[in-house]
């Protein structure tokens, strides 16, 4: 067991037992459980829901931020529930799974499964019947297109902010490449290992290559490193980068790293890219970052252009692809704001 993952670090949160649950792989996870948080009350009607998914390496606590009152997510109005992804280390897990599936021998999950257990926890323990927003960012960004696909008779309105529908050929190369990397210590053993700070160098190497492409180059041209307090490149490496993946389980990178490589909305469909996001139903605010190198805005741009009811509403910010946590103010209040104008329309 990884402390890491724990009530202490990202809590609180609670369980929703899923039993065996079967994966769209063919597998099945035993005694599956779905951890989430929620604030604020669901009304009578049980439908001022907010869905708020996760990203990769992320649990609820990263997202919480975006929640509070006179925030566009305001649990005085809403009732927001956070669910974390299957297999990020909270939810049933390689580091936490039945013995028999622990390590290296999790099954593998898709961005459906994941969607589906989140409408079973919705559904069944809730019994919601309409949501009024689905929000995420990357991998959030896949769960909330998978959401509106699988869903439009729920999805009033949704925001992916920082990702795709279906992952373009550029985006693979670069999940295969920090995968590789994190791979690439020989301590990682095949997922073999018994303790995750044993592939210490792994998380490490997995953390550079997300500073590379995680920032904007304009970010490193004009040092903004000291506008979050680094004196120095290699000071963000360590203290930033590096310890942000320092503490986390390998495995668990691993699993959300499948799923982020397969994602693609029309494997539920059964048809093309632009008949399936031409039937969504939601009205759509599709929120690419402007410097942003891992989703470029025209890779998001694209994929608007198939939404009928939707805009494209870009977010400057030279953070790039970490925009979202919100580490400059001004960043931090553009998101909020334009989830506010989509709540408002």
């Amino acid at each position: 067991m990884n402390e890491f993952y724990s009530q202490e670090n990202h809590g609180p949160y609670l369980e929703y037992d899923l039993g065996d649950f079967d994966t769209e792989n063919g597998d099945v996870i035993k005694h599956c459980k779905l951890t989430y948080a929620t604030f604020g009350t669901l009304n009578a009607e049980k439908n001022n829901v907010i869905v708020l998914t996760v990203m990769f390496s992320g649990t609820n606590k990263a997202m919480e931020k975006y929640v509070g009152e006179n925030l566009a997510l305001d649990p005085k109005k809403y009732f927001i529930v956070i669910p974390n992804q299957l297999g990020n280390g909270l939810s049933t897990s390689p580091n936490n799974a039945d013995a028999s599936q622990r390590g290296a021998n999790f099954p593998a999950l898709t961005i459906g499964d994941d969607v589906r257990a989140q409408y079973r926890l919705l559904t069944e323990e809730f019994g919601i019947t309409g949501i009024e927003l689905v929000v995420g960012w990357s991998m959030g960004a896949q769960q909330t297109y998978e959401w509106c696909v699988r869903h439009p008779e729920l999805v009033k309105r949704a925001a992916p902010i920082a990702g795709t529908a279906i992952v373009t050929p550029h985006n693979a190369l670069f999940v295969d490449l920090y995968s590789e990397a994190l791979r690439s210590d020989t301590a990682w053993d095949n997922g073999n290992y018994t303790d995750s700070a044993q592939v210490s160098e792994g998380l490490k190497r997995l953390g550079h290559v997300f500073a590379l492409m995680g920032l904007s180059t304009e970010f490193y041209r004009l040092r903004m490193w000291e506008k979050l307090g680094f004196n120095s490149v290699e000071e963000l490496m360590a203290g930033f980068w590096e310890a942000w993946f320092a503490p986390m389980d390998p495995n668990v990178l691993l699993s959300m790293a499948g799923k982020w490589k397969a994602g693609d909305v029309t494997q539920h469909t059964g048809t093309n890219l632009e008949t399936t996001l031409g039937n969504i139903r939601a009205k759509v605010f599709v929120m690419p970052f402007e410097e942003d190198m891992m989703f470029p805005v025209k890779d998001c741009e694209v994929e608007q252009q198939l939404i009928p009811n939707s805009e494209l509403r870009p977010i400057p910010t030279l953070l790039g692809h970490f925009g979202m946590l919100g580490l400059f103010e001004e960043d931090f209040d553009f998101i909020n704001d334009t989830l506010g104008d989509l709540l408002k329309s």
